[in-house]
């Protein structure tokens, strides 16, 4: 139960320090980060894989690029569902989950060690 907590906080954290390094995604607050994390974990976690399977055809053409898109996309999504959590747009979203990937493998390799 505390790891669970941790990450949560080391995603929200994550997510607060990819709204300071992209001008286009915004978060209103420490609050409003828990809440984008915990939407964010709920997508990857229960959307995400009926998306992969769907678009499985797509996926295997683009030699698996398309699942950036995807990220993107719920990405964005979380932004438009919580109201202190802004993703501009859909450029801002690819870099902002980028980002978000990248800051949150930081900080799961830091707790894996």
């Amino acid at each position: 139960m505390g790891l669970l907590l941790l990450v949560w906080i080391l995603n929200a954290v994550a997510l607060i320090v990819v709204a300071y390094l992209l001008p286009g995604i915004t978060v209103a607050s420490f609050g409003s980060a828990m809440v984008a994390a915990l939407i964010l974990g709920l997508l990857n976690s229960l959307v995400k894989p009926l998306l992969i399977i769907l678009t499985l055809p797509i996926t295997v053409v683009t030699f698996g690029l398309f699942l950036l898109i995807l990220n993107a996309l719920l990405f964005w999504l979380a932004g438009s569902l919580i109201e202190g959590f802004v993703v501009a747009g859909f450029l801002w979203a690819c870099l902002g989950a980028l980002v978000y990937s990248v800051v949150t493998a930081f900080f799961a390799s830091l707790l894996a060690s």
